[in-house]
């Protein structure tokens, strides 16, 4: 960074970050005015990015002369990312400065996805919005009001709104992020996340790209780093040559969809080898249970399990079949699996999309690699991984509302009793069923018709109001989906809002504050401050806690439904309540320790976060063993004290799931394989068919809220098509050629790179490129949108290319700097979708074919059939085992679910 002097001209030190006493008025010398030395002051003010779920601390550099931010760093007392970030946060100053970006509210001005827009006001869209879902209160109508977000980036705001309202609404991504993952490390512990601790381990392996842009990959890779730097090796399991597989001590490219047979014949040279940590598993797994689905007798001893369990393993996942499905060396598998013995409880893994996402059965992927931590004992060990909410903070709500008694199909279908989470991305399939309608239907950061699969389907779904009645798309940004909204409502960016936000980064805890750093900073200069945040930001732009409090009493002007009490002051009937009094209430009472380290430099607990956006709980304290704490009520009791366990049935880890077995999936209640929808036996070679792999990302762009960026738009801005180069030479293709790419339902085209760190019979690309606008859609986000007209034919859709990216004039000077023409291409829209039966994941992973384009083809065309998307679901939808389960059940009781319903209505 550059020099730092204070106001007197006393030189300091260079430092990696300023100093928080110095925060009130950092001075450094002006670069523009160089040779010159010219000071400038700055009010330094801590948020978090929203660029990605990970909640990295940020420091917004204000002028004090100015009040305006000039540049964002990271926040060197934030315990998870400690003071770094990655492209994502600095670029936060591109999105707030973004001249296309959405500053006022806007309502359709004819049909549907016409692209005409008027500027209304806020009172208009929300009296409007606010007397619709009133009527669906009223009627008792509890699941016709759907709130579906992308990433959240806080903890429990939206289900506490959702639940005062008494709706069953709460949609989100999850099923096309991270769902078969969850459901795997759900089905062992009862907690769906790994928390690694990287740092302390003698050996780390990753079946993903982790390091580079894996989940909360900033402060994951650091830790990642620290662990290499203290002698742990690496092993990544990799499709790909990713820049993770590169830094590797060893390298596992595995055919997609034979990551759990490699993952399990490790576990039988463990077994058979005797790497195991034998008094871990007889302590903390369900062993007696296990036994018995082995066939050993009902109060058999440990031996015989140990003795059964290794024999079912080395029989069933020999290395010889590890290699034949995945074309790994045997003596590859064996030595990472011995390394991984030899680590014990030292030993750290990872996964949460990757293979797990990527194909049918991926949720066994993450049971096989939780298993190597069974087996080697490195549960909740410095060094090994723990369940993630030993390392999060996730604090109480203020006044919560009842649970609602309220059930929606359209989020939880039968069909799906283990869905991780709602099955959002089937939405316009259940609705073309006539499963239900939505009344009032908000996109959150969220832009299904580009994110999730057959987006076709949505755009089907979103043109049609007997399905969906109103469409307010709450957004910083334009995005796809929005084209067919009846409102976009323009919501703050990073440094516009305010969000509490907690993570599993590490072997500790901490809660942040994301804050709009403008208003903090009049606070902080003692200067008058607006009303709410539209006062701070430009435009009108609102954040979404003031927005709701505000939607809330639109809803229930006088109280009579008993949604408005929740949103009222504390101790003040009759006023409306605040940002201020809702995160108060929240860090005082909610936050153990905060309270007492605040009153110690004379601030309460919002003051406290407001000025060091961050607090740190674990502080020389251990976060490590918390399963073998005594309790007095609970747990479990093992070796005759009852200890704290953990959240399964059982509360010890289960290698048979009786859950599983049930609900009539015995078959898969061991940690197996499952045969993947992409297995060399699935394709067939006289089509030419292939494996596509479009689960990976560049570390630059995260979904839809990158695009307004324009630094990270020149680092990254197309997606090719990854092919080995023996399929290139067949195909006749070289790198820059255009190829075409067939799906099941539809093509896309593109331009190859022919690379030899991707396998032969295996292509790939990567998602987040291809964004795009229609031509009557007018000037937005042309930083990454290209224009393209799109026609419709019947059922079938196709998309045509006008312009990529090209120089545009606006108030920003670099836009007309744009060197770069490509956009990359909108491969989601061509893939059906394809519902794991079990976890509910879309598993991303397609059998296409590839070919050379002709003449008449340019980049980014596309073409897609949605009748053919929906047949597709229905097959799929075949596979499953509905509900009820024991009990008549429709999912359950001890799995989770985001803003749990009353218990009653678990029951169909």
């Amino acid at each position: 960074m550059s020099s730092v002097h204070e106001s007197k001209g006393t030189p300091l030190p260079l430092l990696s970050a300023p100093p928080v006493e110095k925060w009130d008025d950092w001075v450094e010398y002006d670069q523009r005015a160089w040779p010159r030395k010219v000071e400038k002051h700055y009010l330094l003010v801590p948020t978090l990015c929203f660029n990605c779920e990970a909640a990295c601390g940020l420091l917004a550099y204000i002028d004090k002369q100015t009040l305006q931010v000039q540049r964002f760093e990271g926040n060197p007392v934030h315990p998870g990312s400690r003071g770094r970030t990655c492209a994502k946060g600095p670029a936060t100053l591109n999105q707030i400065q973004d001249p296309e970006r959405i500053l006022y509210p806007l309502k359709r001005d004819g049909p549907r996805g016409c692209g005409k827009w008027r500027r209304v006001s806020w009172d208009e869209a929300l009296d409007d919005i606010g007397g619709r879902i009133r009527r669906e209160l009223l009627a008792n109508r509890r699941d016709t009001v759907m709130y579906h977000v992308g990433r959240p980036g806080e903890d429990g705001f939206m289900f506490r709104f959702l639940q005062a309202w008494g709706v069953d609404g709460h949609n989100s991504h999850t099923n096309v992020c991270s769902s078969s993952a969850r459901l795997g490390y759900a089905l062992w512990s009862g907690y769906d996340r790994p928390s690694p601790d990287y740092a302390n381990s003698r050996f780390i392996l990753l079946v993903s790209a982790h390091l580079e842009s894996g989940h909360y990959f900033n402060p994951h890779a650091q830790r990642i780093i620290d662990g290499k730097e203290a002698g742990a090796e690496v092993a990544v399991i990799d499709v790909r040559l990713s820049n993770t597989a590169s830094m590797g001590d060893h390298w596992l490219s595995t055919w997609p969809g034979s990551e759990t047979t490699v993952l399990l014949a490790m576990a039988a040279v463990i077994l058979k080898e005797r790497l195991y940590d034998r008094e871990f598993l007889r302590r903390w797994t369900n062993w007696e249970e296990t036994l018995v689905a082995l066939g050993g007798s009902p109060g058999g001893t440990f031996d015989d399990f140990l003795e059964r369990l290794s024999d079912r393993y080395m029989r069933l996942y020999p290395l010889e079949r590890a290699e034949k499905e995945s074309g790994v060396e045997p003596r590859k598998i064996a030595e990472v699996a011995r390394k991984i013995g030899i680590a014990g409880s030292r030993f750290s893994s990872h996964i949460w999309r990757s293979a797990a996402s990527g194909n049918l059965g991926g949720w066994q992927v993450a049971r096989a690699l939780f298993f190597l931590n069974v087996l080697t004992g490195s549960v909740g060990t410095p060094g090994g991984v723990s369940p993630a909410p030993w390392d999060k903070v996730a604090p109480p709500v203020p006044s919560p509302p009842p649970k609602q008694k309220a059930w929606s199909e359209l989020l939880f279908p039968r069909e799906y009793p283990f869905s991780h989470f709602e099955m959002s991305f089937l939405l316009p399939h259940l609705l073309k069923e006539g499963r239900g309608k939505v009344e009032v239907y908000f996109t959150r950061c969220y832009n299904p018709v580009w994110t999730n699969p057959d987006g076709g389907s949505w755009i089907e779904a979103l043109s049609d109001e007997k399905k969906i009645g109103l469409h307010a798309a709450l957004t910083p940004v334009w995005n796809e989906t929005a084209q067919w909204a009846d409102y976009v409502l323009p919501v703050g960016l990073g440094s516009e809002r305010h969000d509490n936000q907690s993570q599993e980064t590490h072997a500790g805890r901490w809660i942040g504050l994301r804050q709009p750093v403008l208003l903090a900073a009049l606070e902080r200069l003692g200067k008058p401050r607006p009303k709410d945040t539209r006062g701070v930001n430009p435009g009108e732009v609102w954040e979404e806690v003031e927005l709701f409090f505000d939607l809330s009493w639109r809803i229930d002007p006088d109280g009579s439904l008993g949604v408005r009490k929740f949103f009222e002051k504390p101790g003040k009937p009759g006023e409306k309540i605040t940002a201020d009094d809702y995160y108060l209430r929240l860090f005082e009472d909610g936050v153990p320790g905060l309270k007492e380290t605040a009153a110690k430099q004379g601030l309460n607990s919002l003051q406290y976060m407001r000025k060091y956006g961050v607090f740190g709980l674990d502080e020389n304290k251990s976060r490590y063993l918390l399963h073998e704490a005594a309790v007095s009520e609970g747990g479990v009791v093992v070796d005759g004290v009852r200890r704290a366990g953990f959240a399964s049935p059982s509360k010890k880890l289960e290698i048979f799931s009786s859950t599983l077995a049930d609900w009539g999936w015995k078959e898969h209640a061991f940690p197996d394989a499952v045969e993947s929808h992409v297995a060399r036996t699935k394709l067939d070679a006289a089509k030419g068919e292939v494996v596509l792999v479009p689960t990976f990302r560049l570390p630059v762009l995260v979904h839809t809220r990158t695009g307004n960026s324009k630094w990270l738009n020149e680092i990254a801005h197309q997606n090719p098509l990854w092919i080995h180069p023996s399929h290139a030479e067949r195909l006749g293709i070289a790198t820059g050629d255009l190829c075409q790419v067939r799906t099941r339902i539809g093509r896309f085209v593109l331009r190859a790179w022919v690379t030899e760190g991707i396998r032969p019979g295996i292509v790939a690309c990567s998602h987040h490129f291809g964004r795009w606008r229609k031509e009557d859609e007018g000037d937005t986000n042309r930083w990454a949108a290209a224009k393209v007209r799109i026609e419709k034919n019947g059922s079938k859709l196709r998309m045509t290319r006008l312009e990529g990216a090209q120089a545009f004039p606006s108030s920003d000077a670099d836009s007309s700097r744009v060197w770069w023409q490509e956009s990359g291409v909108h491969q989601n829209i061509t893939f059906p979708v394809q519902p794991d039966p079990i976890s509910g994941m879309h598993c991303w992973h397609q059998k296409v074919t590839v070919s050379k384009a002709t003449a008449d083809m340019r980049e980014g065309d596309i073409e897609v059939d949605v009748a053919l998307g929906h047949e597709v679901f229905k097959e799929w939808l075949a596979l499953t085992r509905p509900a009820p389960g024991p009990g008549g059940l429709r999912r359950p009781l001890w799995l989770g679910r985001p803003a749990r319903p009353d218990d009653a209505f678990f029951h169909v």
